[in-house]
C-alpha cells in the first residue's frame, strides 16, 4: 500500500475480512487469530500510522513500563504444549463434591408428575432414578420433563420465593 496514511486507511475500510487478515500478515509478520472485522480494522489502522509516522514516543514507553507489572506477559500457550505431570500418589479419580443441600444417602424423594410417580433415591454421588445415576435433582427433573427445572423446586424440597 503506497500513498498517504488517510488513503491507506480508506483502502483498509473497503477490504473484506479475508483481505484484512492478509494485510495483517503482511504488516505484522504473523497470521491474525481474529476474524472480527472491527478489531482487525482498528489494529491495522494503528499499524499503518505507526509504520508511517512512528510509534509511541520514548516518554510514553517509559510511562507504560512504570505502570505495567514486569511479570505480566500475555501469551498464548501452543496447542501441542503438555504440562509435565505432577509427582504424587497413584492416580485417583477426581472426587465429586456432593451437594450439601441434598438429604442423606438412602433417602427416597417422590413426586407426582402427569399421573406418574417419580421416585428418586439419594446416593453418595448424586441421585438415582429409573435405574440411571444423575449428578443432581435438576438433571432428573430435566430428564422427566424435557425442560430445565430447579431440581429442589421440582421435588418440593424448597419453596418458590415470590416478590411482594
Amino acid at each position: 500500500m503506497q500513498g498517504s496514511v488517510i488513503a491507506q486507511i480508506e483502502a483498509l475500510q473497503r477490504m473484506s475480512v479475508g483481505e484484512l487478515q492478509a494485510e495483517w500478515t503482511r504488516l505484522y509478520g504473523e497470521p491474525s487469530r481474529s476474524r472480527h472485522r472491527e478489531y482487525l480494522l482498528r489494529r491495522l489502522c494503528w499499524r499503518v500510522q505507526e509504520i508511517r509516522l512512528g510509534g509511541l514516543g520514548v516518554a510514553a514507553k517509559q510511562r507504560i513500563a512504570e505502570l505495567a507489572p514486569a511479570s505480566f506477559v500475555r501469551a498464548r500457550v501452543p496447542a501441542e504444549f503438555q504440562p509435565p505431570a505432577e509427582p504424587g500418589p497413584a492416580e485417583q479419580p477426581p472426587r465429586t463434591v456432593r451437594d450439601p443441600r441434598l438429604p442423606s444417602p438412602g433417602t427416597v424423594i417422590t413426586r407426582q408428575y402427569h399421573g406418574r410417580e417419580i421416585r428418586v433415591v439419594v446416593i453418595e454421588d448424586g441421585v438415582e432414578w429409573d435405574g440411571r445415576q444423575f449428578g443432581s435433582l435438576s438433571a432428573v427433573a430435566k430428564a422427566v420433563t424435557g425442560q430445565k427445572w430447579n431440581g429442589r423446586l421440582f421435588f418440593g424440597l424448597t419453596q418458590r420465593r415470590r416478590k411482594s
